[in-house]
């Protein structure tokens, strides 16, 4: 063979044997079953925990996710539910979920503190301030907690760790285009962030954000606001202290619902833009990532060495896509006869999806711009009040919390 096709079949080699290996490894980690760490010894050493949730809009299973936030087994903790709109059609939900749940200590808290760019961690920020235990956890909407999610967490805290994360994998999907976003994040995403962990360089995922009060407070709640997202700051703050951030599994289901193709797009082009944004180094090589770059490198092997490339590209995706078919049914993650062709799909739309991430300097969020090259400002309350329905176990009552506005000096 040329020195062309020699090159190019250790491409598909290095590409595929990555592909195989990362499969092998989530497979491990999101087995049903799987261990979760020392969970008895961390529930001693780990007592009280907030749990911040914040809500906008109504979403296909907030009912269900919101009530999942009472079921969760540990001695000790608290729910905050934050709302940047305290007309947010999700606020009767949540408030009648904690009067059907006294015995779980719960606050919904309404305002937006004016931290950076980020408007879901604007919403939480109030949820911090007002925590009372010092292991705060942030909880996105959509993710359906499981009685054991607190122990999975706490369990896969180690000692070198200054905070733990957890992927979540796409659920009950509704068509064709809601597989497509399970393809993305189950056994792409998640996928890739269990092997990352596996290999010692794990980083944080939005989902789920487990750490310490004063791990924060040292560098500041603003420090989440250096970069555009929440976990991508947290990440390179880790990174920064020299702590490691250890991933959590099996991952817990994010709820789906029906989807467009528009959503799908537009949700994981955000993403690519983020990712883009906060770490351009290791952007760069994802141009490697999905089906066809190994393709076609395996084809130019295969014309050089006087191979058929239909018999060529028939062997070659029976080989990637068989370990990732085999990682959804271990996981016990959604599947059908659809899942190939939407695996097939995502693979054609990542590098449309890694092109288009350095066009365009801003992203949308929840009917939020963000400005990608926006400098983090001071702290500014958007509204000098902010409204606080407290309710704890055994009493309901309704507390006005002043709260006052920050000018820059």
């Amino acid at each position: 063979m040329s020195i062309l096709a020699q090159s190019a079949a250790a491409l598909a080699a290095s590409l595929l044997t990555i592909q195989v290996a990362s499969a092998a490894i989530a497979m491990v980690r999101c087995r049903k079953g799987a261990p979760v760490g020392t969970t008895s010894k961390s529930k001693n050493n780990l007592k009280g925990i907030t749990i911040v949730r914040p809500l906008c809009g109504l979403e296909p299973y907030s009912q269900e996710t919101i009530e999942a936030s009472f079921q969760i087994d540990w001695p000790d903790y608290e729910l905050i539910f934050c709302v940047a709109d305290a007309q947010d059609p999700i606020v009767p939900l949540a408030q009648t979920a904690i009067d059907r749940h006294p015995h779980v200590p719960a606050r919904l808290l309404f305002g937006m503190e004016r931290l950076g760019p980020n408007p879901k961690l604007n919403n939480m920020a109030k949820g911090f301030r007002n925590a009372r235990f010092d292991i705060i956890v942030f909880v996105d909407s959509n993710l359906l907690v499981a009685p054991d999610y607190l122990h999975r967490l706490t369990g896969a805290w180690r000692a070198d760790a200054g905070m733990v994360t957890a992927p979540a994998f796409g659920d009950r999907p509704e068509g064709f285009w809601s597989l497509l976003e399970c393809a993305m994040l189950n056994s792409y995403q998640a996928r890739i962030q269990y092997a990352v962990d596996t290999l010692g360089s794990g980083f944080a995922q939005g989902k789920s954000l487990m750490f310490r009060r004063a791990d924060l407070e040292r560098g500041g709640l603003e420090s989440l606001a250096s970069e555009p997202a929440e976990d991508a700051a947290a990440t390179k703050m880790m990174r920064g202290k020299a702590r490691g951030i250890a991933v959590a599994g099996p991952p817990y289901p994010q709820l789906l619902g029906r989807r467009s193709l528009a959503q799908v797009w537009g949700r994981h082009l955000r993403w690519a833009r983020l990712r883009r944004a906060s770490f351009p180094v290791l952007f760069a090589p994802e141009i490697f990532s999905g089906v066809l770059p190994p393709l076609a490198a395996a084809l130019v092997a295969a014309h050089g060495a006087g191979i058929n490339l239909l018999a060529a590209t028939v062997v070659f995706l029976a080989v990637w896509y068989i370990p990732e078919w085999l990682l959804t049914r271990i996981a016990g993650w959604p599947r059908s006869a659809a899942l190939l062709p939407a695996m097939l799909l995502r693979d054609i739309l990542l590098p449309a999806l890694y092109f288009c991430a350095f066009f365009g300097r801003s992203v949308t969020w929840n009917g939020n711009k963000v400005d990608l090259a926006a400098a983090p400002k001071r702290r500014v309350l958007q509204r000098p009040q902010i409204i606080a329905t407290v309710l704890s176990a055994g009493s309901a009552r309704l507390a006005r919390v002043s709260l006052k506005s920050f000018r820059r000096s």
